[in-house]
């Protein structure tokens, strides 16, 4: 009896041993690549699965979308600026089966590979492309990822540049640039300031010239400001015809 009883415990443990062997579920966002005796069979998934144990092997993807931190990288720019750019990469899996065979760890090949074509593009650009077209960096980065990462199933849905750390000589100089232009815009400025008025001066000047009492009534105005400073100079300015006839005439030769 007791040798009976042993039978049957022996047997269910194989049962729930088979069992838990042949029956996986998958998620929503994974799938399943199944290998027969080593040999690709298909991509099945999700929901329930029934394998052969023993015989057949799954190896489970995560078709959701990817997150990697690209390092730290040395550039040195078009312009000869050394630089430490980091950028965030994002990609999923397309073709779960070659993500598994086409390459051993796509992980870390798709890692490797965004390092390297971070490197080589950025070193094409000049430091001030880096810091102000950063979305056209990250669409050529992008493109390059997507067309090297195909054969491997992978589509690279987008790459952002994070930071671009300059040392603090390069950022003296960028400081010392700036000023330098926004003094050139004043002095710009105020010289169009200055064109503009001398342009208005000359014809107010021609419009008072065709009419001279305009000029006397700018001699009344003038009186009024300066009593309306409360200042004890007062000037009465002369027209200068007056002291024509004062004045020696000189005869042509």
């Amino acid at each position: 009896m007791m040798l009976e009883y042993l039978t049957y415990a022996a047997l269910a443990l194989l049962v729930i041993m088979f069992l838990s062997q042949a029956i996986r579920i998958l998620r929503e966002y994974e799938r399943g690549v199944i290998f027969t005796l080593g040999r690709f069979t298909g991509v099945k998934g999700p929901g329930l699965i029934i394998l052969i144990p023993i015989v057949q092997q799954l190896v489970k993807v995560d078709l959701r979308v990817m997150v990697q931190v690209v390092p730290p990288q040395d550039v040195i720019s078009r312009d000869n600026v050394s630089v430490k750019v980091n950028a965030v990469l994002y990609f999923r899996i397309v073709d779960p089966e070659r993500a598994i065979i086409k390459v051993g760890d796509y992980m870390a090949a798709t890692s490797q590979l965004a390092q390297t074509t971070l490197r080589s593009v950025l070193g094409k650009h000049e430091l001030d492309e880096m810091l102000a077209e950063r979305d056209r960096l990250n669409a050529d980065i992008q493109e390059i990822l997507d067309k090297q990462t195909d054969v491997w199933g992978i589509k690279v849905t987008g790459i952002e540049i994070k930071d671009v750390d300059l040392n603090e000589t390069m950022v003296r100089a960028i400081a010392k640039q700036a000023e330098a232009e926004r003094l050139r815009r004043a002095k710009v400025i105020n010289a169009m300031g200055e064109q503009q008025a001398a342009e208005k001066l000359v014809e107010a000047g021609r419009i008072l010239a065709q009419e001279p009492q305009a000029m006397q009534l700018r001699y009344f105005a003038a009186l009024h400001d300066i009593a309306g400073e409360r200042s004890s100079t007062v000037v009465f300015p002369l027209p200068m015809g007056l002291f024509d006839h004062l004045l020696p005439r000189r005869d042509n030769p």
